[in-house]
């Protein structure tokens, strides 16, 4: 590549900085950057800022990002969540194509290259137990002990890895640990452990090895091996850092990668700790990895959250060096931002009132025409049904109505969208007192929602015809967490759960062309809110879950903050 003319990225950033300095001083041909998941669990919304960050730097740097499944863990490690994360990736947007690899590709070069290491005298067979070990390590103000395995010679270390490998000794009898400083002001230098005994089955190779390296060993050299330019990662891993260099500059590898630390992304009211959200499904407080409220990316899918709008959020938080937390409704303001312009509108009534249209011949039917996005004319209109019998929002009537109270009431004239101006004449009550049925009239000469004279209702409403009506399942979603931080202040953060964070609402009615809308399709319900199908619909009773509401709350505190 001509450094000259090294292609460079219209978004600026401290990482975006690096790489194009790279590129245009000669330290880097070319870009080739990784997204490493361990496969233990599902991706969540922390990990699609990762992603975008990767891929798109690969992308706008003409370069290539690979998928690279850091297996080296298979006691938690799934074929479930492999294949999850592959899903999660490709609905994003992003494309590894051939580029799929696994440090379980590397196991033989990896055990290779220990094997260098204890040869060199740089690592050792140690038979201190765990807890041995972390008792030996120090802390942060003590310096380590040395183990009294440390002095063993080269031959008897590399005779009891041989052993090792070969299934004498069993789990957490021994471990090889680098040999680097145990007094080191960095714990990760105090002999880090490189290899452990797991006599436990791997997903991929089976009972091929009961040895397993350590993600701090594995990580480095598997970027090495595929060439990797930019390896980046989040901020917890800056300590990590020297001995990810360390590992390079003693081992034969074929390339020496650099490692580059930004800030992981905080949000409120959320929790993105994998430990947390695995005891959040075992522990039944959601449905499964896939709850709408969860923030992984299955559940952010179910919840109907387009990936376009997650691409645009993690342009909007942007890459920066320190942590900070971002408010949730940012997220929101980006979704809502993308399904404004996408989102199909459709009739909905969650909390259906009848209501009877007295000079409205009876058994007729119209067919209204009603634009399907105001946002996008592209969208065209479709039919809607209208009878003489429809059902409208419970809160889009009251009785004694105050003044500024744009809805029906006794004697007030309102617009039915893209119908017809109605107005309320009679009130029906059961026996209890509680209202049950609206009487009106309508206007023939409004059809379309439109007077031929100056009349404009100040009031619109959504409606259904009774006849036509689709019932339907509608589940309302909020904040898993009710705090915005989540166990702050000492708290137990599972005593932040909201007790409301889901509300099923049976009885609801949609318009008929939602009577077999596609799983996964999000549309908006006039008025009410975009809601996305949810996979356990069935043919004829669709179930829908709430994405967001029409309110853009960060948007209008944006707003009166701009000067």
């Amino acid at each position: 590549m001509d450094t000259h003319s090294a292609p460079t990225s219209e978004k600026s950033d401290f990482v975006r900085d690096i790489v194009a300095a790279d590129l245009r001083d000669g330290r880097a041909s070319g870009v080739v950057t990784r997204f490493p998941p361990e496969p233990n669990g599902y991706l969540h919304i922390g990990h699609a800022k990762s992603i975008c960050l990767n891929f798109g730097i690969a992308a706008e740097f003409s370069g290539r990002c690979h998928l690279r499944f850091d297996d080296t863990n298979p006691v938690k490690e799934e074929q479930e969540y492999i294949d999850a994360i592959e899903a999660d990736v490709r609905w994003l947007g992003f494309n590894w194509g051939e580029h799929l690899y696994y440090a379980s590709d590397y196991f033989e070069q990896l055990y290779a290259w220990a094997v260098d290491l204890i040869g060199q005298g740089k690592a050792y067979v140690d038979d201190l137990s765990a807890d041995e070990i972390r008792e030996y390590r120090g802390t942060l103000t003590e310096p380590g002990r040395e183990s009294p395995w440390r002095g063993r010679t080269i031959e008897e270390n590399l005779n009891l890895f041989a052993r090792m490998r070969a299934g004498e000794f069993p789990d957490g009898a021994r471990v090889v640990r680098a040999k680097i400083d145990m007094a080191s002001g960095n714990i990760n230098f105090r002999d880090p452990v490189i290899y452990r005994i797991l006599h436990v089955a791997h997903p991929r190779t089976g009972d091929a090895w009961c040895i397993y390296p350590s993600y701090d060993f594995a990580h480095g050299q598997s970027d090495a091996i595929e060439g990797i330019t930019h390896s980046i990662c989040t901020l917890e891993f800056q300590d990590h850092r020297p001995l990810y260099d360390w590992f390079i500059e003693n081992l034969p590898v074929p390339s020496k990668p650099h490692q580059y630390e930004f800030a992981r992304l905080n949000l409120t009211h959320t929790v993105l700790s994998k430990r947390v959200l695995l005891r959040l499904v075992k522990d039944g407080y959601v449905r499964g990895w896939d709850d709408p409220r969860m923030p992984t990316l299955t559940g952010i899918q179910r919840r109907g959250f387009p990936a376009e709008g997650i691409r645009d959020f993690a342009a909007m938080i942007g890459v920066a060096r320190g942590d900070s937390v971002v408010e949730i409704e940012m997220l929101e303001h980006a979704v809502r931002g993308v399904l404004n312009r996408t989102a199909l509108r459709r009739f909905a009534v969650l909390n259906p009132l009848k209501v009877v249209i007295e000079n409205y011949p009876a058994g007729q039917v119209e067919e209204m025409d009603v634009m399907n996005n105001p946002e996008d004319p592209s969208a065209g209109t479709r039919k809607v049904p209208f009878s003489r019998e429809l059902w409208i929002e419970r809160e889009d009537f009251m009785e004694d109505a105050p003044k500024k109270f744009f809805r029906l009431a006794p004697g007030r004239e309102v617009r039915l969208r893209s119908a017809y101006f109605v107005t309320c004449t009679d009130v029906v009550k059961d026996a209890d007192g509680d209202v049950i049925e609206l009487r009106c009239t309508y206007d023939p000469a409004t059809r379309g929602g439109a007077a031929p004279d100056d009349r404009r209702p100040k009031g619109t409403l959504h409606w259904l015809s009774a006849g036509h009506a689709v019932p339907a399942e509608v589940r309302l979603y909020d904040h898993l967490f009710a705090s915005p931080f989540p166990g702050s202040e000492g708290r137990d953060l599972f005593d932040d759960l909201n007790p409301e964070s889901e509300t099923v609402l049976e009885g609801c009615l949609v318009e008929p062309v939602l009577a077999d809308a596609t799983v996964g399709e999000t549309v908006q319900f006039e008025r009410l809110g975009y809601f996305c199908v949810d996979p356990e619909s069935t043919a004829g009773a669709p179930v829908f879950n709430r994405t967001l509401t029409l309110k853009d709350s960060w948007a209008k505190a944006q707003a009166q903050t701009t000067p």
